[in-house]
């Protein structure tokens, strides 16, 4: 992994931020569990656009092309956010449920 900060940072340090970034621009009034979910998905949409239609081979160019590349990341950052942000209104523990769902699977 290059330049990460996976290893340093915490999942309630990025937890506190959409908390913070939200509650900054009052957005918080808008954070109900039903929105918050469809944002989700709709950003999942975003992030498969990148990928519709597009064989292995493709992909592989779409990867290496650091624009699509950022585009990319940029779109995967929102599904956290979302992510980060439902389970911030819902108080759902994600280190824990990740966890119990990779052992139940």
């Amino acid at each position: 992994m290059s330049n990460s900060n996976d290893g340093n940072t915490t999942v309630a340090q990025l937890k506190k931020e959409v908390y913070k970034f939200s509650q900054e621009r009052d957005w918080l009034k808008y954070h109900n569990p039903k929105d918050l979910a469809m944002s989700i998905s709709l950003e999942v949409a975003e992030l498969l656009e990148h990928f519709q239609w597009l064989k292995d081979e493709e992909i592989e160019c779409v990867l290496s092309n650091p624009k699509d590349f950022n585009e990319i990341k940029s779109e995967l950052a929102d599904v956290i956010n979302y992510a980060l942000a439902f389970s911030n209104r819902l108080d759902i523990d994600v280190s824990g449920t990740l966890l119990e769902k990779i052992s139940e699977n």
